[in-house]
């Protein structure tokens, strides 16, 4: 087991604070973003710091302690929630679907493991064209789960059980609902009761439909949704994230994902030994997506974007060294094909969203970089 270091909540030394600094600073020139949260821990100690703007009409400055839509960062929290009912004998990660939801595809052939790794075969709500043209028409609507898994399960099987990956946000929104059916308690109530409180992350929450985004907050800002050729972001501050429920609904700060990110990362104060070495060793072929959680040349963990913000929340298991970037905007820049892009893009950089961006620089500054998958 690898012990904290007693230096890693200390100040980081002045000369390693400042080449992640400069690091940051370069990757935000060429992010879409105004502002960002950068923070860094390792055995020499932390260092965050905030960048740009929080809101560009008020020019208010971002600062460290914002609350952030983590987006699909809450994949994580879902995954390891169900990692921990499997430790405790509640269930097995080869009980079918079937077992705990009915009306799925294939479902009796359909592993909770598949579809933690994202090799199930079941289509994402979010391919389904109506059900974008509702989410954008009325980004205030709340939804339930049993409507997404409805638009979901309509869609066919994009392959057989286990034999491909495919990243869907329905195989999440399903563990949602065995972890409910299982524990008999809301999903919320089991998120508190087993990660937030034994690991204290006081400023995370999953946020219920009526729960406005927790002050301080910096205003959020996306393309998606706005028509064909406009370049104009909208403000997507106070849009309702119902429509990710256990895919992607959670709120944090950079204070509590530096926690979570070494637990998650080592599996201390979440998991065994045994079910954290399932989970490291869980990355069937070259996506690098295991068991609701990312793997790049040793850097573990989780991208997240709901439109307006996107965050990076990695653990770098070569050095014991956690990284969190939260940005208020999901836009992506340089050279992207089919994401939707601002006018003054940089052209000659590959296309990645601005967290990603931010945090590849940064990582390259840890002494370990972090390349990303491609983004078109």
């Amino acid at each position: 087991m690898r012990t904290p270091s007693a230096r890693a909540t200390a100040v980081m030394p002045a000369e390693t604070a400042a080449a992640l600094d400069a690091a940051a600073a370069e990757g935000l020139t060429a992010a879409a973003t105004s502002g960002a949260v950068v923070a860094v821990r390792s055995p020499q100690g932390t260092w965050t710091k905030a960048y740009g703007v929080a809101d560009p009409t008020t020019k208010a400055p971002m600062t460290t302690d914002v609350h952030q839509r983590i987006g699909s960062v809450t994949k994580t929290f879902t995954g390891t929630l169900v990692l921990q009912l499997a430790q405790q004998g509640k269930l097995t990660l080869d009980d079918p679907i079937s077992t705990y939801v009915p009306g799925v595809p294939n479902g009796k052939d359909v592993t909770l493991r598949m579809l933690l790794t994202m090799t199930s075969g079941i289509a994402s709500y979010t391919l389904d064209q109506a059900f974008t043209d509702k989410l954008f028409a009325d980004p205030q609507r709340t939804w339930t789960p049993d409507e997404l898994l409805a638009v979901g399960l309509a869609l066919p099987p994009q392959f057989a059980p286990g034999a491909k990956f495919d990243y869907s946000n329905t195989n999440t929104i399903l563990l949602g609902k065995v972890i409910e059916k299982v524990t008999g308690k809301p999903y919320a109530d089991v998120l508190t009761e087993q990660v937030l409180l034994p690991l204290g992350l006081s400023t995370t929450s999953m946020p219920s439909a009526s729960d406005s985004l927790p002050a301080p907050h910096a205003s959020g800002f996306t393309l998606q949704g706005t028509p064909d050729g406009s370049t104009t972001p909208i403000n997507t501050t106070d849009w309702n994230p119902t429509w990710a429920w256990t895919a992607g609904q959670m709120v944090s700060s950079v204070d509590d994902l530096l926690v979570y990110g070494r637990a998650l990362g080592t599996g201390q104060g979440l998991l065994d030994t045994t079910a954290q070495v399932d989970r490291l060793s869980s990355f069937p072929g070259t996506a690098g997506y295991g068991l609701a959680v990312g793997c790049i040349d040793g850097w573990v963990g989780h991208t997240g974007e709901l439109p307006g913000y996107n965050t990076t929340l990695f653990y770098d298991t070569t050095n014991d060294t956690t990284v969190v970037v939260l940005a208020n905007s999901d836009i992506p820049s340089g050279g992207c094909t089919a994401s939707k892009t601002l006018p003054d893009t940089p052209k000659g950089l590959p296309c990645m969203d601005p967290a990603v961006r931010i945090f590849t620089a940064v990582s390259a500054a840890t002494g370990h970089a972090f390349t990303p998958n491609p983004k078109s």
